[in-house]
């Protein structure tokens, strides 16, 4: 838990600098009570998303109990997301847009493939079951997209019914998407009551 914390405790001391430590330690309490450890064992690579989403949601269920509104909840989520991702010098810039070149590569397709036939693996009851996009036709001639059949952040979140916050961190996904480079096509989530979650990207020009 304590490697969550240089993501969290910045954005926690800007809006709570007298109350962040004591939002920390009930963060650090809640966690193993919303991350089943069974989930690190998953088959599916997907999963390993599920680790941070339950400190996300530790974080959310320490707010929502402390008053804070579902606005105030979302703007600090968002912070720290963007803090998280955001590449720290020029070379993590660089390593985050690679794969926008790479993914149409022999080699990019070989690992697209490759995750593929990882991410479609029956995994844990708890986590995702996805479908990998590789036709060209449906995939904005990326020949990637991916599909959320499951999605384990809504399971995860529904389980200590707290599903109203679930679409903040879909919201997380156009941050990381733009950095690598894309542009992210998504016409539902799960999370708003869609079937599933289409992700389809196109290269940014």
């Amino acid at each position: 838990m304590k490697s969550f914390h240089p993501y969290f405790l910045p954005t926690l001391l800007t809006h709570y600098p007298q109350e962040a430590s004591e939002i920390i330690a009930k963060m650090d309490c809640l966690y193993p009570e919303i991350y089943d450890v069974s989930l690190a064992t998953s088959k599916n690579p997907i999963d390993k998303r599920l680790s941070f989403s339950a400190y996300f949601l530790a974080m959310i269920q320490s707010l929502d109990e402390k008053g804070e509104s579902y606005e105030q909840i979302r703007q600090v989520c968002l912070e720290v997301a963007h803090d998280f991702v955001q590449p720290k010098n020029t070379f993590q810039a660089l390593i985050k847009k690679w794969p926008s070149y790479f993914i149409q590569t022999w080699l990019g397709k070989l690992l697209v493939q490759n995750l593929k036939k990882e991410a479609e693996k029956p995994g844990h009851p708890d986590g995702f079951v996805a479908r990998i996009i590789t036709e060209k036709n449906a995939t904005h001639g990326l020949g990637y997209g991916i599909d959320i059949l499951e999605c384990g952040i809504c399971k995860q979140f529904q389980k200590r019914n707290y599903q109203r916050f679930t679409s903040i961190l879909c919201e997380v996904d156009h941050m990381t998407t733009s950095l690598a480079g894309l542009e992210m096509i998504r016409q539902g989530t799960i999370a708003l009551g869609a079937e599933f979650c289409d992700f389809r990207y196109k290269k940014i020009s």
